[in-house]
């Protein structure tokens, strides 16, 4: 398989203990084995973008994170200054609780005000699936798309359990081919990787992304 690798990779770091000594590696390591992005939390988003500039790594940041319990005003608030401050993608969290008390209508709006919010820019809704049942996650995702978003993403990597292969393919089929899929938590060597992107996804969330890069290296068929 000839699999641009790289390119599915969110290289992340969210850990709420994230020194700036690590962020600077974090991003000298995405240019060097060009990634997608970096995904790191709001208060690094200006250092990440201006160590980023002039090249074609993105920076990924999150919103309502890891609980998606705040208000959408303060999500679309997030988004609006983490755009300002130099990011390229959105990763929201859905309102878990509402969707749990089958609220579709503020689950839908939560994600509508932060796709207004971040005009025109790459907005990836987390599900955080180890909370929901299999018919939850259906739901969620068609909210997600009706409510204009990019993305579904698996999971916060905070939230119990993580990305599945079933998930991914559950999402896939939920979304359709148009919108993309983002397989996040536990991700961390090349096999899982090339699992989730067998089952679905456009787009894998990992902190091992290095880690994963050896692997495909080691993997003489892959080329």
């Amino acid at each position: 398989m000839n699999t641009n690798l790289a390119a599915y990779i969110d290289h992340t770091l969210l850990k709420p203990e994230a020194s700036r000594e690590q962020v600077v590696k974090l991003c000298e390591e995405a240019k060097e084995y060009k990634f997608a992005s970096v995904c790191i939390n709001p208060g690094h988003v200006r250092e990440a973008a201006e160590l980023l500039r002039g090249c074609e790594v993105k920076v990924c940041t999150v919103v309502g994170f890891p609980l998606g319990a705040t208000t959408s005003e303060v999500k679309a608030l997030e988004t609006k200054q983490a755009i300002e401050n130099g990011a390229d993608e959105i990763d929201m969290v859905l309102n878990i609780g509402a969707l749990k008390d089958g609220n579709e209508e503020l689950v839908y709006n939560d994600v509508v005000a932060v796709v207004k919010a971040a005009d025109g820019k790459l907005v990836k809704v987390i599900l955080e699936t180890g909370l929901l049942s299999d018919e939850e996650k259906v739901v969620a995702c068609k909210l997600v798309k009706k409510a204009g978003a990019d993305f579904v993403k698996t999971s916060t990597g905070f939230g119990p359990g993580g990305a599945t292969a079933e998930d991914i393919k559950r999402m896939r089929e939920a979304v359709g081919k148009e919108m993309g899929v983002k397989a996040s938590g536990g991700v961390r060597d090349y096999e899982t990787a090339m699992l989730m992107i067998d089952s679905g996804a456009t787009r894998i969330g990992t902190s091992s992304g290095v880690i994963i890069m050896a692997g495909k290296k080691d993997d003489i068929s892959t080329y």
